[in-house]
């Protein structure tokens, strides 16, 4: 499913038209990348957790040359299914 399915079934299911939920959906988005860039948390209990996480600098291979480089380190996003959502998935 992409964004547009999703602004969709929502729309679909709400009674809300397309434009308002894909607002809302915009905005939620917006949020998160917001607050995972100020180094927060934002969790939905039962849905999950997004985060950063730390990836330490290592040592990668160019495939092309399979010459050796340094990959530096990075603040990375992470994703933490909770547990209903781990229910439903099974």
């Amino acid at each position: 499913m992409n964004k547009n399915e999703l602004v969709t079934n929502i729309s679909e299911k709400s009674g809300l038209t397309k434009k308002d939920v894909e607002t809302v959906v915009n905005g939620v988005i917006d949020e998160i990348t917001s607050a995972l860039k100020g180094g927060d948390k934002v969790q939905f209990v039962g849905f999950g957790t997004f985060e950063t996480r730390e990836r330490s600098s290592r040592t990668g291979r160019n495939p092309q040359t399979g010459k050796e480089i340094q990959i530096p380190a990075a603040t990375v996003p992470a994703f933490k299914a909770g547990n209903k959502l781990k229910e439903a998935v099974k």
